[in-house]
């Protein structure tokens, strides 16, 4: 007989230090691993905050990532009314065999090796963006100045935007993702880079090139709708993860002077760094979400078909019962890379490798550059992104010494 839950009122998002889950979810992963939980449209479904649940979850095609079943666990103004069914190209809220056949189509696109192509391209810009750090001087929001363009120009390798397009391109990408633009401003950022990529995808159809869109192109198998889909989703993932992940981990890194020494000593350690960084970090805070398609145990509980559970990440990476002293920072920490910050199973994400080599590039590289970088303001004076679906930083102000 399952012991009585106390049904939990929404997502917990309350944080009272910087880099920790919110207190609420490590209470909850100490009582159960899953606990049934309300959600704000009155619907009754669960929060799985332990990291083996969690892996269950999201590998069981059985729990659906179909948009219209899903239940959004906070309040949203942008999330209103039951959703809809994916707009065609959308593959991550479909199930097969949709899915399927987009990630198809997609994953040789993110093989080692074409990975490997794009590296050189990395190092590159994230060198340019780091000379104009230098040649500006002391001060700086490393979030506007460095870690957003870089990976909206990594983007732009990836889809193929020309050169002479690319501010546009990056103007556009940076007010969509500043929190405090205005919603008509983000508006029409939305709309132009909509109408940006959609052009974009009809010039390389009519004329294929040999970039992720060009190839995707010339397959024949996409329309302009779904390409142009594709092309924002990855747009929107790279910024948000991404980006969150380069600005926030070295906020991290400067509240963690022991590891920042060691990881500046040991360069070869960039890649055991990255992994311990996101599983800390754990940047993607609202999800994601599923819906059982029949009845399902997990964890010792039964989720009856047509409940949503909504998977905690950020609770899961500090696991006691998967991760030793799970409150720690350890960059040489063993088993990090078991964690499910980049997602797990079918869903898993397509572009983990790319934002493994931008992170593994571009913090020793920033470090290097800048041995002195500090915060240029309080610690308490840095704003955090607390409701939205990437936790990080709204800016981050930094400073470092001329030699």
């Amino acid at each position: 007989m399952t012991d009585p839950l106390q049904t939990v009122q929404g997502l917990p998002t309350t944080r009272s230090t910087l880099f920790d889950p919110p207190d609420d979810l490590r209470e909850l992963q100490r009582r159960k691993p899953l606990v049934p939980m309300s959600y704000p449209d009155g619907h009754v479904g669960w929060l799985v905050t332990g990291h083996a649940a969690v892996r269950a979850v999201l590998s069981d095609a059985r729990f659906s990532s179909r948009r219209e079943l899903q239940h959004f666990p906070i309040v949203h103004p942008m999330m209103q009314g039951r959703p809809g069914p994916a707009e065609p190209g959308a593959f991550p809220e479909m199930d097969a065999p949709g899915h399927t056949r987009y990630r198809r189509l997609l994953t040789g696109e993110f093989t080692a090796r074409r990975m490997a192509h794009l590296t050189p391209a990395v190092e590159r810009i994230v060198e340019e963006y780091l000379d104009a750090l230098e040649k500006k001087g002391p001060g700086a929001d490393l979030a506007a100045e460095f870690t957003t363009p870089v990976t909206s120009m990594v983007i732009c390798e990836l889809l193929g935007v020309p050169y002479a397009d690319r501010e546009q391109f990056q103007s556009r990408s940076a007010t969509l993702i500043d929190l405090e633009a205005s919603p008509e401003d983000a508006g029409a950022a939305f709309g132009g880079l909509s109408e940006f990529v959609a052009k974009l995808v009809a010039e390389k159809r009519a004329l294929p090139t040999d970039d992720l869109l060009g190839r995707l192109a010339a397959t024949g198998e996409l329309d302009e709708a779904e390409l142009t889909t594709i092309g924002l989703l990855l747009l929107f993932a790279g910024h948000g993860l991404t980006g969150s992940m380069l600005a926030l981990g070295t906020f991290a890194l400067l509240q963690h002077p022991g590891q920042l020494a060691a990881l500046r000593a040991d360069s070869s350690l960039a890649a055991s760094a990255t992994e311990e960084l996101l599983r800390y970090l754990s940047v993607v805070q609202l999800g994601p979400t599923r819906t059982a398609l029949e009845d399902i145990e997990v964890a010792g509980e039964l989720v009856t078909a047509g409940q949503t559970v909504t998977v905690s990440l950020p609770a899961a990476n500090r696991d006691p019962e998967q991760y030793e002293d799970p409150d720690t920072f350890d960059i040489t920490r063993t088993n990090a890379r078991s964690h499910v910050s980049l997602g797990h199973g079918m869903h898993q994400c397509l572009g983990q490798e790319l934002a493994r080599i931008q992170m593994r590039i571009a913090y020793p590289a920033l470090f290097a550059r800048f041995p002195s970088l500090r915060l240029a303001v309080p610690v308490e004076e840095v704003r955090m992104r607390h409701m939205m679906a990437f936790y990080g930083v709204h800016r981050l102000p930094v400073t470092w010494d001329v030699p």
